[in-house]
Order: structure tokens, then sequence, then C-alpha cells
């Protein structure tokens, strides 16, 4: 009986030890390394695309200067 208990609870911590110290599978690639490996064909097709349907450069507006950017100006 005594045998019985020890087996069982020799295999029971085999397979928690085992669990504990395998390897964690399928782990995810940084952002950066994925960057890395994007092959160029890609990439360049991506950003043709990007420029393709850039939207059209906005009117310059002239900026009125501050209260406090005035006075500043008038002192020089």
């Amino acid at each position: 009986m005594a045998d019985l208990v020890k087996e069982l609870i020799s295999g029971v911590v085999d397979s928690v030890l085992k669990e504990i110290l395998k390897k964690t599978t399928g782990r995810v690639s940084t952002k950066r390394k994925r960057r890395k490996a994007r092959s160029a064909a890609t990439t360049t097709a991506v950003r043709k695309t990007a420029t393709a349907k850039r939207k059209p450069a906005r009117k310059q507006v002239s900026k009125r200067r501050t209260a406090a950017g005035r006075s500043r100006q008038r002192r020089v």
C-alpha cells in the first residue's frame, strides 16, 4: 500500500516538474523582429499604395501674432 502511494506521489511530482520546466511554445516575435523579417517586396508595395492616396497639401495660412508676440516685436 505504501509503495502504491509513493508511486502515485512520485508520478504527480514528476508531471508537475515537467509542466513547470517545459519551454513555452508559440512565442510571439517582437514588432522589431517582424519589421526586420519583412521582405523588400512587401514594403515597396505598401509604400506605393500609401503614396498614391495622399491628400493634397493644405494652403498656407498666415498666423496672427499673439499680443505677447506683437509687444515683443515693438520692443525690438
